[in-house]
């Protein structure tokens, strides 16, 4: 029912209501949503992993910094042996670390819609490796189709 109720919530936003829930932020049905909801960033960190660890030398969702609702934090060696910890939100992931599990708060690194596009600036090797993947896929295309 938390979730149904999570639901119901967004969609009709009657400040009136939001109000009257304030007091509400202790109770145990919200920490039931923080659960869910922490637990979709972090799968959603891990479909980001599992979607380019091709391309890099390590990459993994970090164990030691803290998921939350709404943030995930992902370490990153890319092949040319530079370490990253990445933050992943709604709004995208930037490089808040230039080591694994490190968050610098006095960096002022851009937000990138997609993981490619950041490893794409990042990583020489990742854009090469990337590029070749692609290549392999067409190929088996091509020759798929042509059997």
């Amino acid at each position: 029912t938390g979730a149904r109720y999570h639901a119901r919530m967004e969609t009709d936003c009657n400040p009136m209501e939001l109000s009257s829930m304030s007091g509400f932020e202790e109770g145990s049905e919200l920490n039931g949503f923080e659960g869910t909801d922490m637990k979709d960033m972090r799968l959603e960190a891990e479909a980001v992993v599992n979607d380019v660890l091709f391309a890099v030398n390590n990459m993994f969702v970090s164990k030691s910094l803290r998921c939350a609702d709404d943030v995930a934090y992902i370490n990153v060696e890319t092949k040319e042996r530079n370490r990253y910890c990445l933050e992943l939100t709604e709004a995208g992931l930037k490089v808040v670390g230039y080591a694994f599990d490190q968050v610098d708060d006095h960096l002022q690194t851009p937000y990138h819609e997609t993981v490619y596009s950041l490893l794409d600036t990042l990583s020489p090797a990742y854009r090469e490796a990337f590029g070749n993947a692609l290549l392999q896929r067409l190929e088996a295309l091509k020759r798929d189709g042509q059997s």
